[in-house]
């Protein structure tokens, strides 16, 4: 087992101790587990979690949840714990659908499972050169990956929020668990992702919201322009010279801000828009830093990524 991220509990109560008497004003408990594919990032949000004032645990055996969460519920001095358990457990991970769904019904408990694409996976197991921890010999990340997912399917399935890593650097990441676990505006709980592409190379498989901005005369046949992004302040300006360029920023904008609020309700903890045009190097990048500006006005916080524009054009 490897070391805690925080103080180990006491986890054994002796046999006559009896329980701590809870006062009715006290606030309740909460349990986070912490659990997803190696490489997502678990660490980095156990991290988070302690410098919040969690109870943090790193790797924890299954058989000793219950006991742990015993501890939680009626502790005078915990309010808030969090524990991490994965793949590292081996075979007794079997049990844990089981006995998650055994100390819920008696303690505030969330479920979180982190993830990530498989390339992006194998990319930082790579850069980090560290194994799999399902690897075996001469066998592939990408095999190890697929076999952890499997064995993880149970777990996911009772999850309360799943959140892919994949877009996410290490301080997006810190910051969408802060948001998420200190509560606060309604705004901060959402995290949008715009991407501009061009359709001559393929939509983004991951949008939620794909608009097309072709219908907007194209930079592209203006030599002066055609090697320039809708980065550059000329190129940024004749885009906005036509008069349909402005009513659709505004539209979209208005759009946005109107359905942000519902998606937060029902749960979405991140969106991702893409802005296509044909080569995805003018017209999608200049309204895709546009309406980053306008999300991020309206309080949301906001990552751009303008995937095909170093691209050849």
């Amino acid at each position: 087992m490897s070391p805690p991220a925080g103080r180990r509990p006491g986890l054994a109560r002796p046999k006559n101790e009896a329980r701590p008497a809870r006062s009715s004003a006290a606030p309740a408990s909460e349990l986070v587990i912490i659990t997803g594919l190696s490489g997502s990032g678990k660490a980095s949000v156990l991290r988070v979690l302690e410098d919040l004032g969690y109870y943090s645990v790193d790797n924890l055996p299954v058989e000793l949840i219950p006991t742990f969460a015993d501890l939680v519920r009626d502790s005078t001095s915990i309010r808030h714990a969090a524990l991490v358990i994965d793949v590292r457990e081996g075979s007794g991970l079997k049990k844990f659908p089981a006995i998650y769904r055994r100390i819920r019904s008696g303690l505030n408990t969330r479920l979180v499972f982190l993830e990530a694409d498989d390339e992006v996976l194998m990319r930082r197991f790579s850069e980090t050169r560290r194994p799999h921890p399902l690897s075996a010999g001469e066998q592939p990340v990408s095999e190890s990956i697929l076999r952890e997912r499997e064995m993880l399917a149970p777990i996911r399935s009772l999850s309360d929020l799943v959140i892919n890593t994949s877009k996410f650097n290490v301080h997006d990441l810190r910051s969408f668990i802060r948001q998420k676990f200190e509560g606060g505006r309604e705004e901060s709980k959402i995290l949008v992702y715009i991407t501009s592409f061009g359709y001559r190379h393929g939509l983004p498989p991951d949008s939620d919201l794909v608009f097309d901005v072709r219908f907007l005369p194209n930079p592209n046949y203006i030599p002066k322009f055609k090697k320039l992004t809708g980065r550059h302040p000329s190129v940024a300006r004749y885009i906005r010279s036509f008069p349909q360029t402005g009513e659709f920023i505004e539209r979209i904008t208005d759009l946005l801000i109107y359905l942000l609020p519902h998606y937060i309700r029902e749960g979405k903890s991140y969106l991702t828009i893409g802005f296509g045009c044909t080569g995805g190097h003018h017209r999608s990048v200049m309204i895709a830093d546009q309406i980053r500006k306008n999300l991020a006005a309206a309080g949301y916080q906001v990552n751009v990524n303008h995937r095909d524009a170093a691209k050849p054009v």
